[in-house]
């Protein structure tokens, strides 16, 4: 009955963090390019009475063992990297990737993230800069007298200028990486590169497997409200169950003490 105590404690614990990265996953229901994350569960070690074929009698095996579980943990979050609703904004410096592939982001410590979050802007001297003012990777500056820009599906910005002139100011360059899944979270919208992720791959847009650009359009987060909805019931449920597993071994233990006390 003990060992239930702390095997019920396990599957509680478990649930609890389905609940934090369901709750994490509706909060970000509307933050532009964000990626879902989902909870992979393992379970813990066996304690084993009897292994299958021990032999019961002579000339006879056990077709089966005996084994109790210790319980559940979390083994790690996953995000799921499928492609959101791209959302038409009408604004030419809005920009989405219809495919695989990252925008790099300049920090000012000199490193590179990556993003999926393609609502750019432009810096006080004209450079192209994400939302939080992180320049973009490689840096494109668009000209004071540019009076239009426009930015093609191979990430080409385009411009044309007061006199009418026309011309390229840069490429929008794209990385990959060979486990998306393994890249660390940093806030921002930002992702890094770990051991995980593998190194990355650089490109233009359209070529060698890279998205494609979509000029005016947000991809929106690839989060289901109704899917989550679902796993926040199911994770409340789940845990609803260990805490009456837990009541049922006290109750038990209750009366096994009961008893000896007679």
């Amino acid at each position: 009955m003990l060992r239930a105590f702390s095997t019920a404690a396990t599957g509680m614990a478990a649930q609890q963090m389905m609940v934090d990265v369901t709750a994490n996953n509706l909060a970000n229901i509307n933050t532009n390019g964000f990626k879902r994350s989902q909870v992979d569960f393992q379970d813990l070690l066996y304690v084993k009475m009897r292994e299958p074929g021990t032999e019961v009698s002579s000339g006879m095996k056990s077709p089966s063992g005996m084994e109790v579980g210790s319980g559940v943990r979390s083994a790690s979050t996953v995000k799921v990297f499928s492609m959101g609703e791209l959302m038409n904004t009408g604004r030419n410096k809005d920009i989405a990737i219809s495919g695989e592939g990252f925008f790099q982001v300049s920090m000012p410590d000199g490193s590179i993230k990556y993003t999926r979050d393609g609502a750019l802007q432009q810096g006080p001297n004209g450079e192209l800069v994400t939302t939080s003012g992180y320049l973009i990777e490689p840096a494109i500056t668009i000209p004071t007298d540019a009076i239009a820009v426009n930015i093609g599906t191979d990430g080409g910005v385009n411009i044309t200028t007061s006199a009418g002139a026309q011309s390229v100011v840069g490429n929008i360059q794209l990385a990959r990486f060979p486990n998306s899944s393994g890249l660390s979270s940093e806030g921002d919208n930002l992702l890094s590169q770990s051991e995980a992720s593998g190194s990355p791959v650089t490109g233009t847009p359209g070529a060698d497997g890279f998205g494609t650009i979509q000029a005016g359009f947000l991809e929106k987060a690839n989060v289901q409200m109704i899917t989550e909805l679902v796993n926040l019931i199911t994770a409340q449920r789940a845990y609803e169950t260990s805490s009456r597993t837990i009541r049922a071994a006290d109750e038990m233990l209750r009366k096994a003490i009961q008893i000896a006390q007679f």
